[in-house]
């Protein structure tokens, strides 16, 4: 059922009912010679294919950066039996879920603010998208020390209103979770623009039609705003979900994946393991955390593109 006639059955009005189209993938355009696709075949060929299929070899064997020898399936028996490596991937998926669902909720009521009319609205979308902006190591660090348990200004603040706040970074309960929320501090300008191009893209002519129906302002974001920015809630969830399974920058500048083990993912148990020279073991650990993001982002980009709706 399309957002308007929802919403013709929501105010008992009849409207022109819009028609509800399914994408398909488009045939790859004829008007084109076959050596015009020789070059990016060979670039995607030697840049992403060789490289790919090479990890997964690599996998399977025992290698020091000159010589391999093949154990077969033993680096991925070592890496589920390691206790921090399996710790890593559970924090990986807590990690995802975490700044995916908080990016998608905040950007989403972020750009219905930022698209009424309000005053100062572009420069406060600047201000929103800055963040984005800034280097990832360079915010790790600053808010290393905004959230030191002693002197750091959050904490001082806290203070002052009779808080006292946690040891965000030391304590091994919050230390994973304070480092999701300067993620989602950093991302969430980027999942705001996303929105805001999915809701200045919806025809005025469906608001103008909620107006005269007399829907109140939760019937229009329910029924017209939610379901017309579809695309674009399926591009943020997609690019933040991909992007927390594989967080590392962030991780490590803040906390080195501890105290103990407890705000390792995958990515930072990968690094340490390359460190100690487990070269083999660290490319299991990279192929595994390859065919997680592969099991959660294709069904769930099946799942969000399949009912696209066009205005």
């Amino acid at each position: 059922m399309t957002p308007v006639t929802t919403l013709q059955q929501s105010t008992g009005t009849a409207r022109p009912v819009a028609r509800r189209h399914r994408t398909r993938t488009a045939p790859v355009d004829a008007r084109y010679p076959y050596w015009f696709y020789l070059l990016p075949a060979v670039v995607y060929g030697v840049f992403f294919l060789v490289p790919t299929v090479v990890s997964f070899y690599y996998a399977f064997t025992r290698w020091d950066l000159f010589t391999a020898h093949w154990v077969g399936l033993e680096n991925f028996r070592t890496f589920f039996q390691e206790q921090s490596l399996v710790r890593g991937l559970t924090n990986t998926l807590i990690y995802a879920a975490i700044t995916s669902g908080l990016k998608v909720v905040l950007g989403m009521a972020l750009a219905v603010l930022l698209t009424s009319k309000i005053i100062a609205r572009g420069y406060l979308r600047s201000v929103l998208f800055f963040p984005t902006l800034v280097s990832t190591i360079g915010i790790g660090i600053t808010f290393t020390v905004l959230m030191n348990p002693e002197k750091g200004l959050i904490n001082n603040m806290l203070s002052h209103a009779g808080v006292t706040g946690p040891a965000w970074l030391v304590d091994p309960s919050w230390a994973l979770y304070s480092v999701a929320f300067v993620d989602v501090w950093k991302g969430v300008g980027l999942a705001t623009v996303i929105y805001i191009a999915g809701l200045v893209s919806i025809p005025q002519e469906y608001y103008e039609a909620a107006r005269v129906d007399g829907a109140s302002s939760w019937t229009v974001f329910r029924h017209i705003m939610l379901p017309l920015a579809r695309p674009a809630t399926a591009t943020v969830v997609l690019l933040s979900l991909i992007g927390g399974l594989r967080s590392f920058d962030l991780i490590w500048t803040m906390t080195g994946g501890g105290p103990g083990f407890t705000s390792d993912v995958i990515a930072s148990v990968v690094y340490k393991q390359y460190q100690a020279g487990f070269y083999g073991l660290s490319t299991a650990g990279n192929v595994v955390l390859f065919v997680v993001v592969a099991i959660i982002a294709v069904p769930l980009s099946w799942f969000l593109n399949r009912k696209e709706v066009q205005a």
